[in-house]
């Protein structure tokens, strides 16, 4: 089978569906032919899911999601920027108001932040990553001195929580959801400075039948029935992803050391994928030549709900790339002064980079093109402005984008039982005084 397009979404879900099917056929020792007329019998995905379980060797265990206001800061190593929000003890959410001065990087004090649980503590004299697994042929450990005096390159992109917009869920369908509810402030474009993951594979004999690749954090991740963590977060991506020039293991931001609440001492960074995937705190690697299923990815990284059937061994369509999204620079809600002002905002999308964007400011009436500002970076987001000669009023300003392959944001996204991946217009009050 074709790895060739396996950056599609689409395609990497057929692929690994597929891969999915022959492997509980061969399993069973019956044909795939035979396989797919005994699940045709059946009803549904989740029939699917029964008949043929995945094999508990990777199974991890679904994410605990935040509900509730809780102490703030007390899993943040560093002090929250004026304006930032927190949402939970682990949470800060970037400040639009606050990027209307500032450039095109978001300083390392200013972006955001979700830690699960308080950054491990990091020793660089003790620190080991391991890179192991049934895809590669002479599996070791590397030292932190060993990988930071390696070949290196500097990626400027963004990381962008798959929940980012989540807010904007409820309040298009009125339906409350768990977890943090971020505006649009889940995001921030940093220089990520680290060696390319294909020079580490080299180094431990990565084999051709290579398909998938599973990075695990120190980061704990579940409870057991007595309340104890156990299990550490973990992500998957196929290993035309891990292979790609930009795919990093990161262990610099913006030309400082890797900071605690960001990954220290390194992450990965895999370009456009949703933030998940680019696992903090890492401290081992597998790379299988078998499709690695785990339960968070299966369960959690996936879009569920009436537009979203599930397709097993995943409960829904599973979530690889960020959408297009756009937001102004101005506070939530925006109070400004009549006269001429110069709005600005910021676009992106998790497939390429921004070619166009269009500002509404009468709640979608008309439009109007803007000003796109360098730099612009495939997989970061692009500056813009344009010129506002307003009177005093309550407004409801839009802004949409569309990238290089015609991905356009909608006005509203179809709604999803976990809120990700809200990628409609956003409607932004602003009230002009006199």
């Amino acid at each position: 089978m074709s790895d060739k397009n396996l950056f599609d979404q689409e395609d990497y879900l057929k692929a690994r569906v597929d891969e999915y099917i022959w492997q509980k056929s061969k399993d069973a020792g019956i044909s795939r032919q035979r396989f797919l007329q005994i699940l045709a019998t059946m009803v549904g995905a989740t029939a699917i899911g029964e008949l043929a379980r995945p094999a508990p060797a990777h199974s991890g265990a679904m994410s605990n999601v935040t509900s509730g206001f809780k102490p703030k800061n007390s899993n943040i190593r560093k002090p929250p920027p004026p304006g930032y929000i927190s949402h939970s003890k682990g949470t800060l959410e970037m400040n639009w108001e606050a990027m209307y001065k500032r450039g095109y990087i978001v300083p390392n004090d200013w972006f955001y932040v979700h830690n699960r649980n308080a950054p491990p503590p990091f020793d660089p004299s003790t620190w080991r990553l391991r890179i192991e697994g049934t895809g590669v042929s002479a599996p070791r450990e590397f030292t932190y001195d060993e990988i930071v005096t390696m070949p290196s390159i500097s990626v400027t992109c963004a990381i962008e929580c798959a929940a980012n917009g989540r807010r904007f869920f409820e309040d298009a369908y009125n339906t409350p959801l768990s977890g943090t509810r971020w505006r649009l402030g889940a995001i921030g474009v940093a220089e990520w400075t680290g060696v390319p993951l294909s020079i580490l594979f080299e180094r431990v004999g990565l084999k051709s039948t290579a398909r998938d690749v599973l990075v695990e954090g120190a980061d704990l991740d579940s409870l057991d029935s007595k309340g104890t963590k156990k299990s550490k977060f973990s992500s998957v991506v196929p290993i035309t992803k891990a292979l790609a020039d930009n795919s990093l293991l990161v262990y610099a931001m913006n030309g400082e050391p890797l900071p605690p609440d960001h990954g220290q001492p390194c992450r990965v960074l895999f370009p456009g994928w949703a933030g998940n995937a680019n696992v903090k705190w890492i401290e081992r690697i597998e790379v299988s030549q078998t499709p690695i299923y785990t339960q968070w990815v299966m369960e959690q990284m996936v879009l569920t709900g009436a537009d979203y059937p599930a397709i097993s061994p995943y409960k829904g369509k599973l979530i690889t790339y960020q959408n297009v999204k756009s937001a102004f620079e101005l506070a939530w809600p925006a109070t400004l002064s009549a006269g001429n002002y110069l709005l600005r905002g910021r676009s992106w999308s998790g497939k390429g980079k921004i070619v166009q964007v269009e500002v509404s400011l009468d709640g979608g009436k008309t439009w109007q093109f803007a000003r796109l500002r360098e730099p612009n970076f495939p997989f970061a987001w692009v500056r813009w402005d344009i010129e506002w000669d307003v009177v005093p009023g309550e407004y409801f300003i839009q802004a949409r984008a569309t990238d290089n392959l015609g991905n356009t944001q909608p006005s509203i996204s179809p709604w999803n039982d976990f809120g990700l991946l809200y990628g409609g217009v956003v409607s932004h009050p602003v009230k002009v005084q006199g």
